[in-house]
């Protein structure tokens, strides 16, 4: 038997950047609620996260499907719900906030579409807000996902260009993250244009089949997607969870398309928000100028024009699945390899969608009724170097469950997150709480990235994550 654990564990790299947050984000969500059902479902689910996410805003938008109406209503609806079901949810975690703190969050945008809402005296509550959050002396990037239209914050960036010097607009326009969910107004390239350093994840234009977010909700051939199906929605999500459950509406166009702009603010051990080329449960993106002539247009009106910087945009993942064996070790490769920029999202879809039906349990199952996740304790650091061609040891055997369940390991390396791009496999089983891997012969420094999921084996199923982030030098 291989005893991985005698294998030393080499030192932290100092100065190396590891930006996994043990903070919460702070975030203002843009959404054209009543444009599509679901903004409020992608609500939903927020508020089921917002023990997690640091809710600063919810404002109520227009966009290239809803030009001349917001609907705060809406949102302030989505809340009494949530405020119905608050009091069990603290029994699952104490940090969920009273709804009486988000009432007030709830703004509005002008309801003009795109750019006829931004310029001399367009100002609205909604992009005041963004203004004075960012002007708060808060070190946490302010994250601001684009639901619908993007023009309230076009007008915040408008009036900092004409109100603030040149070092005031830069810091705060530092403080910026932004993920649209496409371009929704012509709003978004506008800002991405006259705004050069703006932090800025989208795939552009309006070709939503293929975006990066649609993996949230793509039927995919040779996988089990019945996670995403409405009768699967109806039992774990709408009947029988209570008040908040019951304001998820039924799916018109497709499942929470702008839900994937917070699920890498959650922090799950793998998500880090700052580093979108490291993949998450949101996507993995790439910073580079889109290729113009090889994107098409959509059918919603939005400008159609080239980019003229780089952005945080589709990024392809290879991805060959691990699938359940029932004699032997417990897990293999699965015989089908998926390539494209959507796999990098929906091949977390299953973890997320789990973790969602768990949650809503919360919402009216005592704790020792409900699941809650594996609680994940490596025994070595999180950034970790080591020299070419060496093996090293990877362990989690302080694991727990919170509930007492059973849970089973799984160690793989992510190729496309770190430099080093090739394939690297873990020797032996991947399935134990220790992992041994042999470091790639390389001529220069180069990083590879190692991700631990342990998943419980409670109903829902859930799963958690640790990523250990390998300098490798020569």
């Amino acid at each position: 038997m291989r005893t991985f654990f005698l294998f030393m564990i080499f030192s932290l790299t100092s100065g190396f950047l590891f930006g996994q947050m043990n903070q919460k984000h702070r975030v203002i969500i843009l959404t054209d609620i009543e444009a599509d059902p679901d903004d409020t479902q992608s609500l939903v689910r927020l508020l089921l996260y917002s023990n997690e996410i640091d809710i600063k805003g919810l404002i109520a938008t227009t966009s290239c499907w809803h030009k001349s109406t917001v609907n705060p209503e809406s949102i302030e609806k989505v809340i009494q719900a949530y405020d119905k079901v608050q009091f069990n949810l603290v029994n699952h975690d104490a940090t969920f906030p009273k709804a009486e703190t988000l009432f007030p969050l709830i703004k509005q945008g002008l309801p003009e579409y795109g750019m006829l809402g931004v310029g001399k005296n367009k100002d609205s509550e909604g992009s005041d807000w963004i203004i004075k959050e960012l002007e708060k002396n808060d070190e946490r990037p302010l994250w601001i996902p684009i639901w619908g239209g993007a023009n309230t914050l076009a007008q915040a960036l408008y009036k900092i260009k004409n109100t603030k010097t040149e070092k005031e607009q830069k810091v705060l326009i530092s403080k910026l993250r932004v993920y649209a969910i496409s371009d929704q107004d012509d709003s978004g390239i506008w800002m991405r244009n006259n705004f050069p350093d703006l932090f800025y994840i989208v795939s552009p234009g309006d070709d939503y089949g293929s975006a990066t977010w649609n993996g949230i909700n793509s039927f995919i051939q040779g996988i089990d997607n019945s996670k995403i199906s409405n009768s699967w929605l109806t039992q774990n999500i709408q009947q029988g969870h209570g008040p908040l459950g019951a304001a998820y509406p039924d799916t018109a166009w497709g499942m929470e398309g702008d839900t994937p702009s917070f699920l890498s603010l959650i922090l799950n051990g793998l998500n880090d928000a700052e580093h979108p080329g490291w993949g998450g449960w949101g996507g993995r993106y790439e910073l580079y100028k889109p290729d113009f002539s090889t994107q098409k247009k959509g059918g919603s009106g939005v400008p159609f024009e080239p980019e003229t910087r780089e952005i945080w945009t589709n990024a392809v993942d290879t991805y060959t699945p691990y699938i359940s064996s029932d004699y032997g070790r417990t897990v293999k490769i699965d015989a089908i390899t998926f390539k494209d920029n959507k796999v990098t999202l929906w091949r977390w879809r299953d973890d997320f969608q789990n973790d969602f039906a768990a949650r809503m349990d919360w919402c009216t199952k005592s704790y020792k009724e409900a699941n809650h996740a594996p609680v994940i304790v490596l025994s070595n650091p999180e950034q970790i170097t080591v020299k070419s061609g060496q093996g090293f040891g990877l362990d989690a055997f302080g694991t727990t469950d919170p509930d007492g369940d059973s849970y089973s390991f799984l160690w793989f390396n992510y190729p496309e997150a770190g430099t080093y791009k090739k394939l690297i496999k873990v020797e032996g089983a991947e399935n134990a709480h220790g992992a041994y891997i042999i470091a790639p012969k390389v001529e220069k420094e180069e990083t590879a990235h190692f991700i631990l999921k342990v998943t419980d084996k409670g109903e829902p199923q859930l799963s958690s994550y640790k990523r250990v982030i390998v300098m490798i030098k020569p």
